[in-house]
């Protein structure tokens, strides 16, 4: 059994708006093993940014926790963050313990701020070092995150560098306390698609080296192809579907999930349209009684409209909310298409 250096348990968020309060996090449960990379994904609004920042006490002001508890294991002992200040948070956690990575790296720099001074601040916030020791520090930081003439960066400021090398520096910045945890906020959204690579492939070498535990919040599903190990699928402020890379992939049990993965552009469909689920996210000022996605979902039964689903379990780290896996559900078959795609991913995996 993998130890979790994160557990995030029943998480429940409100926020407070002119036109009432959204129910944005409803019942939400993650966890982070030691080591190793999970994925949030789901459409815009579901709450997966929301869900982490509350572990780090960036949420807004607006924001009311109605309950739940993340829990951070350093190793040395299990804190409660929720029960920590913002304060105490940001001088015990935030940088030191987790540190995150957002996805538009021209708003996460300071823009007066020269490259060098931005990668030390965090280290003469929370650790005792000398300013050569911390220039030195930077230095290494650079080159780890693969910055050419890194001497010369330290004296740029963000808008003398490219996109790809400003996501870098903001990579450097968080690593620079030598953090645990490191959160990926859609972390590629704002770069070509051939930077994109390069910075996933920086992320998990970095990972490798450093033992990071890594999570992504992303709704491109590609990336999570590429980095995950563990998956959650998020819908209307729950978390509808969780499981292994492989599991998500090519066993998915949650229509929801089925449209994820059947919106994702495929070059061997028969299809000539690429696919996308019809309709919306509900509005979460006017809850839905039962399963949110009943709206949006052709398979949905009658009981969808009264009840949320429970997770059913389909293996130890396999489950999904919907009622089609109830024993007295219909039996329903994947999409055509999606089910012949399956078939090609596992093939070209050798997956049986």
């Amino acid at each position: 059994m993998e130890k979790n250096i994160l557990s995030i348990k029943n998480l429940d968020i409100t926020f407070r708006t002119n036109a009432g309060n959204i129910h944005a996090i409803r019942g939400v449960d993650i966890n982070l093993p030691r080591g190793k990379t999970v994925a949030l994904v789901g459409e815009s609004g579901s709450g997966k940014s929301v869900t982490m920042k509350a572990a780090t006490g960036l949420l807004d002001s607006n924001a009311i926790i109605n309950g739940g508890q993340i829990f951070f294991d350093d190793g040395n002992g299990r804190v409660d963050l929720l029960m920590l200040d913002k304060k105490e948070l940001r001088r015990r956690i935030n940088g030191r313990q987790i540190a995150m990575v957002f996805q538009d790296p021209m708003t996460s720099l300071d823009p007066t701020m020269t490259i060098g001074d931005q990668i030390t601040e965090g280290m003469f916030l929370h650790q005792k070092i000398s300013s050569a020791d911390a220039r030195t520090k930077a230095l290494e930081l650079l080159n780890l995150v693969g910055i050419i003439d890194a001497e010369k960066r330290l004296e740029n400021y963000p808008h003398q560098l490219s996109g790809g090398m400003r996501q870098r520096i903001v990579i450097a910045i968080a690593l620079s306390c030598e953090p645990k945890i490191l959160i990926c906020d859609e972390p590629t959204t704002a770069l070509d698609v051939t930077i994109q690579a390069r910075i996933l492939d920086l992320i998990r070498d970095i990972q490798a080296r450093m033992g990071l535990s890594v999570i992504y919040i992303t709704h491109d599903l590609g990336v999570v192809a590429k980095v995950a190990d563990y998956v959650n699928v998020m819908y209307a402020g729950k978390i509808i579907e969780r499981g292994t890379v492989d599991e998500i992939f090519y066993d998915p049990r949650h229509p929801y999930t089925w449209g994820l993965l059947s919106a994702m552009p495929d070059l061997e469909t028969d299809d000539d349209r690429l696919y996308s689920i019809p309709g919306s996210p509900p509005n979460l000022l006017h809850e839905p009684k039962g399963d949110a996605f009943s709206a949006r979902n052709r398979f949905a039964m009658k009981i969808d409209e009264k009840a949320a689903p429970p997770m059913f379990k389909i293996t130890e780290t396999h489950y999904a909310a919907t009622w089609l896996l109830h024993p007295d559900a219909p039996k329903v078959e994947l999409p055509k298409e999606l089910r012949a795609r399956l078939e090609r991913s596992r093939k070209a995996a050798n997956i049986s």
